[in-house]
């Protein structure tokens, strides 16, 4: 179970109202009236609590749990033991996505208002419900809609927009930036600085003026100790609904298409383009000016020097085709051994 000193246990909730609201059908719809009071996983939960099955490496766990309700697909009720209700669905990872938001909401403002010792400049314009919390400053000009929370010691530049319902978490840094509605900026993160750009020479490096903006889409995540450049004359752009991780560098000039997602590590050089649905995964850098296309795919570790197509999925240093990655090892190990056969 969630420790309750850091999510409330949720009210009870009838197992079918729950099941409606993450799109899945009861096996037995006399379960509806079953009461869900909780979310665990299959090896820890009791009999008030929900839990889920989708990797059949946890059959086991699923056969022996004392969960009250499961989701999971049609293929698996079979692997379901007796007595636990069966919510069956095509993705149950999805479901209980939904379910478990729908159990344990994110909080919202707890308590609107200006804590003391927090700095809200006189021009600054604050919607209703906002909430800032101490040591939090908020400059000149800035611009927050409705419901947003400002944590303990973040700071929001000069001239600086979010939309309604943002967070922005502790000692975050945000500057020359708009933000759209619902954004998460996790701790740390540092949205909107002066990217790395200077023209290069033996006498001294010359800085060139970093005059663009992040621009943030609706819905997006940006992870602890992430940093975002401006653009150094067009914006750094992030469209809606991405999801990017904690310690990933975006550099200036970057653009990144809807509902893209970014893993720890991650690294986009100046003027990288990522198409929509497009993921780099943990430790992967692109190199400036390339386009990883619509729905590509960048394996963990890879280092990218070229286009990738859309569609695609590459792997390696520098990183090619997965397919042809594997028959590059295949074929190394098919040397070595002939190779160790020959001494």
């Amino acid at each position: 179970m969630p420790d309750p000193r850091f999510f409330p246990p949720p009210e009870p909730v009838a197992l079918g109202v729950v099941a409606g609201r993450v799109g899945a059908e009861l096996a037995d719809p006399g379960d509806s009236a079953r009461v869900i009071s909780g979310a665990a996983p299959l090896d820890s939960a009791g009999a008030g609590d929900l839990s889920f099955f989708e990797n059949r490496k946890y059959a086991a766990d699923l056969a022996a749990t004392k969960a009250g309700a499961v989701i999971l697909a049609p293929a698996a009720r079979a692997l379901a033991p007796e007595g636990a209700a069966l919510a069956v669905c095509a993705d149950p990872y999805r479901a209980w996505a939904r379910a478990t938001q729908f159990l344990y909401p994110s909080p919202r403002v707890a308590e609107a208002g200006i804590a003391a010792g927090a700095h809200v400049d006189p021009t600054a314009s604050l919607g209703p419900g906002c909430q800032v919390d101490p040591g939090a400053a908020i400059g000149a000009g800035a611009e927050l809609g409705a419901r947003c929370r400002v944590h303990a010691n973040a700071v929001i530049g000069p001239g600086a927009v979010l939309g309604d319902d943002c967070s922005v978490g502790p000692c975050a840094s945000l500057s020359h930036c708009i933000l759209g509605d619902r954004v998460a900026v996790y701790p740390g993160a540092r949205i909107g600085q002066e990217g790395f750009g200077f023209a290069m020479s033996a006498d001294g490096h010359e800085t060139v003026a970093q005059l663009g903006r992040v621009v943030v889409g609706d819905d997006v995540e940006i992870g602890a100790n992430t940093t975002v450049d401006r653009g150094s004359g067009n914006d750094t752009v992030i469209d809606a609904g991405t999801r990017i991780d904690n310690l990933v560098q975006i550099a200036h000039n970057v653009r990144i298409g809807r509902n893209c997602v970014l893993a720890g590590q991650a690294g986009l050089a100046g003027s990288a383009r990522m198409g929509d649905l497009s993921a780099l995964a943990a430790q992967s850098g692109v190199a400036g000016h390339l386009r990883i296309g619509e729905g590509a795919r960048v394996a963990a570790r890879s280092g990218v020097i070229g286009d990738v197509p859309p569609g695609a999925t590459v792997c390696g240093m520098p990183a090619v085709p997965i397919k042809r990655f594997f028959r590059s090892i295949a074929l190394w190990n098919r040397q070595l051994k002939t190779q160790g056969k020959g001494r």
